[in-house]
């Protein structure tokens, strides 16, 4: 049987990986809605809503082979400003990989942050 204070060390690692989680997707999250906002600019397109909405997580690799996770956010957009079409943008940790709008998919270089 393990001592008591073995749970409470369980515990608080399992509480510190819960808040590393939390403040890792909030970071994501906002990349993925200054890459939504920055690609629709370019195109001279309105971004609805100010939002992202996380679609997909899992883990996967990057170029280095580190296990980071892969996130998949949807966002909407006008192009017309009576129409409201889906965007998607894919984060890899917290590196933008691809932003999708409409016919068009911008991909980034490494360290780039931004179309």
């Amino acid at each position: 049987m393990l001592p008591p204070i073995a749970f409470e060390l369980v515990g608080l690692i399992a509480l510190a990986a819960l808040v590393w989680l939390v403040w890792d997707s909030l970071r994501a999250r906002e990349a993925a809605v200054a890459a939504s906002l920055s690609a629709c600019s370019a195109q001279q397109w309105q971004f609805l809503d100010d939002t992202v909405a996380i679609e997909s997580v899992r883990p996967a690799r990057d170029r280095h082979g580190t296990l980071r996770l892969r996130r998949i956010y949807g966002f909407e957009y006008s192009d017309t400003g009576n129409s409201r079409r889906k965007g998607t943008v894919v984060m890899l940790g917290a590196e933008v990989v691809l932003v999708h709008i409409g016919a068009h998919s911008t991909l980034f270089q490494p360290g780039s942050e931004s179309p």
